[in-house]
């Protein structure tokens, strides 16, 4: 059991890593949704996001790694590790589409309008990011009551 997806200097991985995962996919979905908007924006910041959807895209295979190691330890929460399997690929979604964009549209003339094929992809971009995030509150929101739910009860 001891791996690095089990656990960092004595406390779990996963516990760790998740924070990444519910900061890095939305900021990346914002700035998706920016790209897709300014095409100007989407020549100037378009690397910054693409490295922010790949990091999110990496700590969230991490964290699904690390949370099958954290299940061994304490159970496995069902909801939430059913949702959590799902949320890399939205992800690499997320990745692979902001990409793309970035690609086209550096390619293009930041002064004219994008073509149709770039301009449906930017909507799609657009789409991608909103599941992502959803995804992405679905998940935590399930893994957070799967913890705090019944500590909360008993407080009241």
């Amino acid at each position: 059991m001891d791996s690095a997806f089990d656990t960092i200097f004595g406390l779990p991985t996963h516990v760790l890593v998740v924070h990444f995962v519910v900061v890095l996919l939305p900021l990346a979905a914002i700035g998706a949704v920016i790209m897709a908007i300014k095409q100007r924006w989407s020549v100037r910041f378009g690397p910054i996001v693409v490295v922010i959807a790949f990091v999110g895209l990496g700590v969230t295979v991490v964290s699904k790694e690390s949370g099958q190691a954290f299940a061994q330890r304490v159970g496995t929460p069902q909801p939430h590790a059913e949702l959590a399997d799902t949320l890399p690929y939205f992800a690499l979604a997320l990745f692979v589409t902001v990409a793309a964009l970035w690609l086209l549209d550096r390619n293009g003339s930041a002064k004219r309008k994008r073509p149709i094929g770039v301009a449906i992809l930017a909507i799609v971009v657009i789409a991608v990011a909103a599941l992502t995030t959803l995804w992405t509150i679905r998940v935590g929101h399930s893994g957070s009551e799967a913890v705090w739910q019944g500590t909360v009860q008993m407080t009241q």
